[in-house]
């Protein structure tokens, strides 16, 4: 699986007043004024979104920007970081879809077999191991390598929604902007993939 680190754009005070009208310090201080980390990333997540109507990429880049500026860490020392979704409708039952991800060597790299507590190397360094394989439902494992801090976990997901399978990829604890645009889009071109394989 290819990934290009680059992000959709520039973390920066002059990018963000750019895109936003407000610097990143500018909307650290937005964010102390609304009570800051005891309002819980969600409340500040809608405060900018739907309140302030900040764009979706920078609500998400502020806050956890500003997490990483406040020292606001989870128990093992690391900001929560970002978080990416990427969704794909299927026609095919949740159990098709999720069996043909268990053919890892097609989106791993050869010889990857997808079995709970079994490890990979997708290469350019990039590893991990399977923590829960439940057939028909979940995928889940880790991920690290250059650039990719060791507590990333990615959850694949099926299920039925009003007659179609969507499949899922959650892809949790990124430390920084442009792994998390990267890997949005190395996920998204994962899924397109798996629909051509699977029609």
């Amino acid at each position: 699986m290819k990934v290009d680190y680059t992000p959709r754009s520039e973390v920066s005070p002059e990018a963000a007043k750019a895109a936003t009208g407000r610097t990143l310090e500018q909307w650290y201080g937005v964010l102390d004024a609304k009570g800051g980390a005891s309002e819980g990333r969600r409340v500040l997540t809608e405060y900018l979104f739907r309140q302030l109507k900040v764009d979706a990429w920078w609500t998400t880049t502020i806050i956890v920007e500003y997490e990483k500026a406040r020292g606001i860490a989870e128990k093992d020392g690391l900001p929560k970081g970002y978080n990416i979704c990427v969704t794909k409708a299927l026609t095919v039952t949740p159990e098709r879809a999720v069996d043909e991800f268990a053919d890892g060597s097609w989106w791993l790299g050869k010889g990857a077999k997808v079995v709970e507590g079994g490890t990979f190397d997708a290469g350019g360094g990039h590893k991990g191991r399977f923590k829960k394989v439940t057939p028909g439902k979940l995928i889940r494992f880790t991920w690290e390598g250059p650039g990719h801090a060791p507590v990333e976990v990615i959850d694949i997901k099926a299920i039925v929604t009003a007659g179609k399978t969507s499949l899922t990829i959650n892809h949790d604890r990124l430390q920084s902007r442009d792994t998390a645009d990267g890997m949005r889009e190395a996920w998204a071109k994962v899924l397109n993939e798996l629909k051509d394989r699977l029609s």
